[in-house]
């Protein structure tokens, strides 16, 4: 079995959203590759404490927010990272319909600034965190590298600003940076109620009708965390591979789909939740067909990342949501959250 991410050993590796689900699973995956990990936090409240799960005392923190001037170049550069894995954003499709400038300011300018803090501290990789939303609803599925970004809801837009500004760093500076395009990420520690799988999983241990704000018919492509974060150390690996071997997989400046390789619609994620918990709710649908500021089918073709790297998923959805109501039964205090 391929181990991605072992040349980061030794390497200084600065995290931004690492106290958000798949940014915890990411810092894990580092320190037990042997990274020196330094962490940016905005706030000290209770969830972001049961995310990290203690892997906070092995990491340096450093403590402001995104956008602060000055703060990333100070942390970058204080800390001597030569590594940059960019997760911060603020990612809830209906708070970013709602109040769009926050969310502009977050995943928008939170990303140039991260991007003029590595080019002034010649920081030798580069993983943004773009999104699969970023394609916007396409003619025909699933999406794939090359369609064009066609997104039209704010958190949408976001995301492929985000994108575009990063690779444009390496068209126009030469910085080695890579962008992912992440299916629906799930896992232990995803605190956000208002995403289906936290949502649906805390509801069955806590002995209620897990909720359906659709028709149920909305399809997505799942993703388990610890394969999302292998896809972070795989992308390092190639930027890497770009620099030292003639002929390596080209990486700098690309964006990289990641997913499981099908789609499934809510009824049968939730189904598949209650069966694996052993649970006989019926479950309680408040929606007809699809909530407003979003797209019915999403899926993404992992092809271009997997000739690349080598890597695929290797947690199936109901192996993942077996681990996933695992991870919950043992951190009982993350389903009161």
């Amino acid at each position: 079995m391929t181990v991605f991410g072992e040349g980061m050993r030794g390497r200084s590796v600065f995290v931004t959203g690492a106290y958000g689900m798949l940014g915890a699973w990411l810092v894990r995956a580092l320190l037990d590759r042997g990274a020196a990990v330094t962490v940016l936090r905005r706030d000290r409240v209770r969830a972001s404490m049961l995310t990290l799960d203690g892997l906070e005392d092995r990491c340096a923190v450093v403590e402001g927010d995104l956008t602060a001037p000055g703060l990333l170049e100070r942390a970058i550069g204080e800390h001597e990272c030569d590594t940059v894995l960019h997760l911060a954003a603020q990612t809830i499709v209906g708070v970013a319909n709602r109040s769009p400038l926050g969310t502009f300011e977050t995943n928008v300018r939170g990303t140039w600034m991260l991007m003029e803090a590595c080019r002034a501290q010649g920081v030798e990789r580069v993983v943004v965190a773009a999104s699969d939303k970023a394609y916007g609803a396409q003619p025909a599925l699933p999406y794939r590298e090359d369609m064009p970004l066609r997104p039209t809801f704010p958190y949408d837009v976001s995301k492929a600003c985000t994108d575009l500004i990063a690779r444009s760093y390496w068209s126009t500076y030469g910085m080695p940076v890579a962008v992912t395009r992440l299916a629906n990420v799930y896992g232990g520690g995803d605190l956000n109620r208002s995403r289906l799988l936290p949502e649906a999983v805390a509801a069955v241990l806590r002995g209620r009708a897990p909720v359906i704000r659709s028709d149920g018919s909305p399809e997505r492509d799942f993703l388990y965390a610890e394969d999302a974060a292998d896809a972070y150390l795989a992308i390092c690996d190639a930027l890497d591979a770009d620099a030292g071997r003639p002929g390596a997989p080209v990486a700098r400046g690309e964006a990289f789909n990641a997913g499981g390789d099908a789609p499934h619609s809510v009824r049968e994620v939730i189904g598949t939740v209650l069966r694996v918990a052993g649970v006989d709710l019926p479950p309680d649908v408040r929606g007809a067909g699809v909530p407003s500021g979003e797209i019915d089918r999403q899926y993404v073709d992992s092809t271009k990342l997997r000739t690349a790297t080598g890597w695929a998923p290797r947690v199936g959805l109901e192996e993942g949501i077996g681990r996933t109501l695992a991870w919950y039964r043992a951190h009982p205090d993350a389903v009161a959250v």
